[in-house]
C-alpha cells in the first residue's frame, strides 16, 4: 500500500466516524446536560422524563455542548398536556431562553412549527392537514435538520415545515428540551441522537 492510498483511507475512515450519529442521552443519567429551573427532569426505565414541578414554570434541559449544523433524531411521548419543545442554537439564563423552538404540543397546536422565544414569535407553522402526523399519547419520532440558514422538521416521516432564515443562520448555542409553564405536563423522551454536519 503506497503512502497516498494509506492517507486516503485514513481520511475516509475519519470522515465516516465523524458522520456517525452520537447519543445525546445515555439512558442512565443526565450526564452531558444541565437543568434550568425547578421543573422535574429525571431518568426512569431508560427514558428521559420531564414533568411539571410545584412551581409550574418553564423548565429546560440543555446540552453542555453547543451544536451548529446537525441532524437531530429523537422520540417523544406526550402525557397529560404534553406541551414541550426542542430548542436549537439556543441559550438560557435562569428560565429565560434565547433561541428557536421546534414545537412539541398537543393536537392542533402546531407540533413541528418554529417559534422564536422573546422575539418574532411564530416564524412558520405546519399546515392543518399535517397535524394528523402527530400520535398524541403514543411514541412519535421527530427529526430536525439544521444547516446554515435552513431548518426542516419531520414528525413520523412527514415534513412539517422548512424555513430559511438568516437570523437563525447566525445563531449559536445548545440544544434544549423544554417543559412549558402552567403545570400538569409530562413528556417522555428516548433515542436522542445527533449527526453533526460540519
Amino acid at each position: 500500500m503506497n503512502k497516498i492510498t494509506s492517507t486516503l483511507l485514513v481520511v475516509l475512515f475519519s470522515a465516516s466516524i465523524f458522520a456517525q450519529k452520537q447519543k445525546l442521552f445515555n439512558g442512565e443519567n443526565l450526564d452531558g446536560w444541565t437543568i434550568y429551573g425547578t421543573e422535574k427532569w429525571y431518568v426512569a426505565d431508560g427514558l428521559l422524563i420531564c414533568e411539571s414541578g410545584p412551581d409550574a414554570e418553564y423548565g429546560y434541559l440543555a446540552t453542555d455542548k453547543p451544536y451548529k449544523n446537525f441532524i437531530l433524531d429523537l422520540d417523544f411521548k406526550q402525557e397529560a398536556d404534553g406541551n414541550s419543545g426542542v430548542f436549537i442554537r439556543s441559550s438560557v439564563e435562569g428560565t429565560t431562553v434565547s433561541g428557536w423552538q421546534v414545537e412539541v404540543a398537543p393536537p392542533g397546536a402546531f407540533t413541528g412549527g418554529i417559534y422564536e422565544s422573546y422575539g418574532r414569535q411564530w416564524l412558520i407553522k405546519p399546515t392543518a392537514d399535517k397535524d394528523k402526523a402527530l400520535k398524541f399519547g403514543d411514541w412519535n419520532h421527530m427529526k430536525i435538520k439544521v444547516d446554515g440558514d435552513t431548518v426542516t422538521s419531520w414528525v413520523n416521516g412527514v415534513e412539517m415545515v422548512s424555513l430559511e432564515d438568516k437570523i437563525i443562520g447566525k445563531g449559536e448555542g445548545a440544544i434544549l428540551l423544554q417543559i412549558h409553564s402552567g403545570g400538569g405536563i409530562k413528556v417522555k423522551w428516548k433515542n436522542i441522537e445527533i449527526e453533526e454536519l460540519d
